[in-house]
């Protein structure tokens, strides 16, 4: 386990913007709203040194924040749309040298040093505000752009910050964040279906003979059992694309993003095993099994010649 183990955070190096102390401040405060989400995230970041998990919590609380805006509904009663511009507006200043917050600062800090290029985090934001505007998708390629906007540009501002050299690490992390957001809409139908939305294609739906009254009754008969199974498989040929990125990594950005790869995994074995029924128990990874299948690629990265 010590190789899992936090680094000082007198590693930290002196701000580009504000004072260390600050600065160590916000980085907590991202690790600490990583972490209270219970997230696979947090514990694929375990492995990476710890310049780079810093930069990814600040990453995620960035993510963390745009989601609930959209998802959780204001005590105040914000409008989201006027909240995602307000956020739209911190992000310029914090890329601009003026970050106000904490997770302005810890985002300013980490895209200075690892050069993580603003468009991925407008693109994060015009991903959600989807969910504002449309609840439905007539095909796939729709879905699609709504995946690699939300899912996709987070895998790309790992790879940033993990670093790459070859060209291709970038299809293949795009291909790698759209089989895990697969992975969610299959896991959440449930959850989604009570907000009003419906991420499975439309033409999905009708290929299969299933329709949304179905989904909303939680009816699991033949027809929703071969949909899921169609749906699990392409989330699967994605994971299997995406999964050509790990050798073009560091070993221990390779174990970072393959623990990533290995959590969601187990989400589609388990929608498999039970009978495709995502409408009973939720189907979840513990912390301890995170944490395990994690901690199992970082020890296979550490094996000579394995890629």
């Amino acid at each position: 386990m010590c190789a899992f183990g936090a680094e000082g955070e007198a590693a930290i190096a002196a701000p580009r913007t504000g004072d260390a102390a600050a600065l160590r401040a916000a980085y907590r405060a991202c690790r600490a709203a990583t972490k209270e989400a219970a997230s696979s995230f947090y514990y694929a970041f375990l492995p990476l040194p710890g310049a780079k998990r810093r930069a990814l919590h600040a990453a995620y609380a960035f993510c963390r924040l745009c989601d609930d805006i959209v998802d959780e509904p204001a005590g105040d009663g914000a409008n989201p749309a006027d909240r995602l511009r307000e956020v739209r507006l911190a992000l310029g200043r914090a890329f601009e040298g003026r970050p106000d917050g904490d997770v302005w600062l810890a985002l300013n800090d980490a895209s200075s040093r690892f050069g993580i290029r603003r468009r991925h985090f407008h693109d994060i934001l015009d991903g959600v505000e989807i969910d504002l505007e449309r609840s439905r998708y007539e095909t796939f390629e729709d879905l699609r752009l709504y995946c690699r906007r939300v899912a996709s540009a987070v895998g790309l501002v790992c790879i940033e910050v993990c670093g790459y050299g070859d060209e291709r690490a970038v299809e293949y992390a795009i291909d790698l964040g759209i089989g895990m957001q697969l992975t969610n809409i299959l896991r959440d139908i449930r959850e989604d279906a009570k907000r009003g939305r419906v991420y499975i294609p439309q033409d999905d739906l009708r290929r299969f003979g299933c329709t949304e009254r179905g989904l909303t009754e939680g009816l699991v008969d033949d027809a929703f059992r071969r949909l899921i199974a169609f749906e699990v498989e392409r989330a699967r040929g994605f994971f299997q694309s995406g999964s050509r990125l790990f050798p073009l990594l560091d070993r221990r950005s390779r174990a970072c993003t393959s623990g990533m790869h290995a959590v969601y995994s187990v989400v589609l074995g388990r929608i498999e095993r039970a009978g495709y029924d995502v409408f009973g128990r939720r189907v979840n990874v513990g912390s301890p099994m995170k944490l395990a299948l994690v901690g199992r690629q970082w020890l296979l990265s550490l094996l000579p010649g394995r890629r």
